[in-house]
């Protein structure tokens, strides 16, 4: 169904809503539509990858299933590549980072293909043990129905990215039953802002999607009862709070290299065969990479670390060496970001959100676990299991108030509120120290886009530099006499000229302040070139380049106007008055 025909379907909706709705309470109605849809959405793709994971499991006799957790990631992401080359036309555009640009550039609009694309994707990947987590793709999906519902129903380009928020903020909070999460999430990744209009919203489409998740799917994935926490503890949590930030910065720096890696590793199939016979080798060797890892987790939490070495070769020190325990947890946590980055890597779909939890309770297990057994201080393993969760989120992500909401929300431990904020907040602070970029805006910053540094950098990030430049600008050429310069000064209305030669290179500037003097001299009119009187330009600006730093070379410089070339070729001229025109147009759109 095209939209066209959806909008001719809706139009007479559309009329009465606009004689009958005020706008306030349609966008709330909208929001309560995204979070309904979005939570059927993760409440589909939740349940249907635990029951096939369920019966993958089942289905393979138990001494043979050490080899079938082998092949099992190598068939899904062969599966993932195959929908994504002969469905989706070979793009997939995996992870938040599209979202937050398509926000910041692309005017909220989200594609539609992103509405199947990543369930179907992710679902492949994740029900056959790829260690990647089915948060991102969910949030994904979320937004997408916020854009696109945005688009089809005929809200403002400001509603449009509310309602992406909204939608990602309900994807959130309907795969932990955490609303509140949900609307940090949405904020501090998603967004850049929040107001009352926006968080009323937000708010209405989490618990939406938190009410349809509660009503459908089984309750909360991790369960903790706690009353109490040691104020002597502090310190041990300050340094579990170093612990995890190292860790975060060891997993946004291995997850680019990777990225980086597989970008120059070329061929579709052969990224299949080998990454996933890499990550089965892994998972053969520490069986508790394969899939997301909750069930990892739950162990943890319910006080049976043992089970950690169950199915692995490993398994016969079972009760025997705590240290190999110990080094078995180290392993899978240092290894769960190279697995997350295999399975996307080679064809895969998933996120690092999940794969973040699950390297943060192993981080706070083993760190509570040589604590004791070096008998300092008696710590609790499980409030360092949760608070290492929300140490890694915040750092990895870089969203302190969300890892604590989320971990004080999904596992019933608001009386560890003090920790997790202590936990969380030094984490994400040290995180910042050695990576200024989270997981999920490192990459969009390599390309010029800054979604949440700042208001105005994220508004200039908006701005199309090639649509504010001006080619009324009459070029010389440096062999012209300043005789036939004069000519050229009298019937043009710039007092700027570019000096370019015959292929089209940059090669000066020529203004009426410098050459004031020569214009006078009749007698060098035939001997004088151009190329005598240009002079180089102070900068010059690329097409690429970001427009704060254009903008912030022109005050510097104290010039009104900068040269704009392509790898050396004249292009034309943008003007300071230009950009903060557009920049003014812009900050109105966002805000009427």
């Amino acid at each position: 169904m095209s939209r066209n025909y959806l909008h001719r379907l809706l139009s007479p909706l559309l009329l009465w809503r606009l004689r009958h709705v005020n706008d306030r309470v349609y966008l709330i109605l909208v929001s309560v539509l995204v979070g309904a849809l979005a939570g059927l959405a993760a409440v589909a793709i939740k349940t249907s990858v635990h029951e096939v994971q369920t019966l993958l499991y089942a289905w393979v006799p138990e001494q043979d299933r050490v080899f079938a957790l082998f092949l099992y990631p190598i068939i899904g992401i062969a599966l993932t590549v195959i929908f994504t080359r002969y469905v989706l036309g070979g793009t997939l555009s995996r992870g938040i980072g599209p979202i937050i640009y398509n926000i910041a550039r692309q005017s909220s609009v989200v594609p539609r293909s992103k509405l199947y694309s990543q369930l179907i994707t992710s679902f492949l990947t994740v029900s056959f043990g790829g260690s990647a987590g089915l948060e991102a793709p969910i949030s994904v999906t979320g937004s997408a129905l916020g854009s696109n519902l945005g688009r089809i129903l005929r809200v403002g380009q400001r509603e449009r990215r509310l309602l992406v928020g909204c939608g990602a903020a309900a994807g959130v909070a309907a795969i932990f039953n955490s609303p509140i999460a949900g609307v940090l999430f949405a904020v501090e990744v998603i967004l850049s802002e929040l107001s009352a209009p926006f968080f009323i919203p937000l708010l209405i489409s989490s618990a939406t999607a938190t009410v349809v998740s509660k009503a459908l799917y089984a309750g909360q994935p991790f369960v903790l009862i706690t009353n109490s926490w040691p104020v002597q503890g502090i310190p041990f949590y300050l340094l579990l709070g170093l612990f995890t930030a190292l860790l975060s910065v060891y997993m946004i720096r291995i997850y680019f290299w990777a990225d980086k890696f597989f970008e120059r590793w070329h061929g579709t199939f052969r990224k299949v065969v080998l990454g996933g016979f890499g990550l089965g080798i892994m998972v053969f060797f520490f069986p508790p990479l394969y899939g997301e890892g909750y069930n990892i987790v739950q162990l943890l939490l319910s006080g049976q670390p043992e089970n950690l070495v169950d199915n692995s070769i490993f398994s016969v020190y079972r009760d025997e060496n705590v240290w190999t325990l110990l080094a078995v947890a180290a392993a899978s946590m240092l290894l769960k970001v190279f697995a997350t980055c295999i399975t996307v890597g080679a064809g895969g779909n998933g996120g690092m959100f999940g794969s973040s939890l699950f390297a943060g309770a192993l981080m706070g297990f083993i760190a509570a676990r040589i604590i004791n057994l070096s008998g300092v201080y008696p710590v609790s393993e499980v409030h360092f299991i949760v608070l290492g969760m929300a140490g890694t989120l915040a750092g990895v992500i870089h969203a302190p108030l969300t890892a604590i909401f989320l971990i004080a929300e999904i596992t019933g431990g608001y009386a560890l509120f003090v920790p997790l904020m202590v936990v969380a907040s030094s984490s994400y602070l040290i995180t910042r120290y050695f990576e200024p970029y989270s997981v999920y805006t490192r990459k969009l910053v390599t390309r010029g886009v800054h979604m949440h540094a700042d208001r105005d950098r994220g508004l200039l990030a908006q701005l199309d530099p090639l649509s504010l430049v001006q080619t009324d600008y009459v070029p010389v050429h440096p062999d012209s006499t300043l005789g036939e310069l004069v000519t050229v000064f009298r019937h043009a209305h710039r007092n700027l000229f570019p000096v370019v030669d015959d292929d089209g290179q940059l090669l000066g500037i020529i203004t009426l302040d410098t050459v004031r003097d020569a214009l006078f001299d009749d007698e060098h009119y035939n001997t004088t070139r151009v190329r005598d009187l240009m002079t180089p330009p102070p900068a010059v600006v690329n097409p690429d380049d970001m427009m704060l730093d254009t903008l912030r070379c022109m005050e510097q410089l104290n010039v009104y106007a900068l040269p704009v070339a392509n790898a050396g070729r004249y292009v034309g001229f943008i003007r300071k008055s230009a950009i903060l025109s557009s920049y003014r147009r812009q900050l109105l759109k966002e805000t009427e």
